[in-house]
């Protein structure tokens, strides 16, 4: 019988969670328990590829995934079969949609762009605390924006990069990098082709710190052309950092 590939869209608040992948020492992955559920609902063995690896404790609010299916309607049901996901499903993953596309298409190396959000509040808000990285220093915001726009002229980004990855390049093309303020708030908004593991949390960490005015911007250029992790600041909380947007080439879906 042919099997048929659809996306499923999902959002999942990542605290509860060691993050999307699964792995041989790590239980309550979101990806276990979307395999777990789509193949209770379908009853037959799913398995899905996830459009990227979010680490413990970071949110999405547009996550995708592929998976195969012997059913051929599911996205002509779609409301049907996200009811039942959604009951079965515990209280942190939501699903929002199927998508049919074309068998080949793989929902992490057909994506475009990819777009996070990072979260700060600069006083304590207990209802912030899960969702927000709370920073009580005064920021120079002028000064991140300022930095943040010299992202767009680079492209290999091993200084904020996890070290000893399996990645065959540390190189990404960033479509935009830049802080809003907001009341209590500061949003960190970042698209690119790709990321590197632990990139966006490294590149917030290092950019506070020019807030901070501990580094200056050329010492910021510095530590991207310097290719060297231990150069660049400290990786800010998981719980700040959201997956916000993927796009992919319209023409895969069917």
């Amino acid at each position: 019988m042919p099997v048929n590939r659809y996306f499923l869209e999902l959002s999942y608040f990542g605290k509860n969670f060691n993050g999307w992948q699964i792995q041989k020492n790590a239980v309550n992955t979101v990806q276990q328990v979307v395999e777990e559920s789509l193949s209770t609902v379908l009853q037959e063995k799913i398995e899905v590829v996830g459009c990227g690896r979010t680490d413990a404790g970071v949110h999405s609010k547009n996550y995708i995934a592929h998976f195969d299916s012997k059913k051929e309607n599911l996205h002509l049901e779609t409301r049907k079969w996200l009811h039942k996901l959604n009951q079965i499903t515990g209280k942190d993953i939501a699903f929002h949609s199927i998508k049919k596309v074309k068998n080949e298409t793989s929902a992490r190396f057909e994506a475009l762009s990819r777009t996070y959000h990072y979260f700060i509040h600069k006083h304590k808000d207990p209802f912030l605390s899960d969702y927000s990285w709370q920073c009580g220093i005064e920021l120079d915001v002028k000064l991140m924006n300022e930095a943040a726009s010299y992202l767009l002229q680079y492209e290999d980004f091993t200084s904020f990069s996890k070290v000893n990855t399996q990645t065959f390049t540390n190189n990404c093309t960033i479509h935009k990098a830049f802080w809003k303020e907001e009341n209590n708030k500061l949003i960190f908004t970042i698209s690119a082709n790709r990321f590197l593991r632990n990139m966006v949390r490294a590149i917030v960490g290092t950019l506070v710190a020019v807030g901070e005015k501990k580094i200056t911007i050329e010492q910021f250029k510095e530590i991207i052309e310097s290719r060297n992790r231990s150069n660049a600041g400290k990786s800010v909380p998981a719980h700040g950092l959201y997956l916000v947007e993927i796009i992919y080439p319209k023409d895969i879906y069917l």
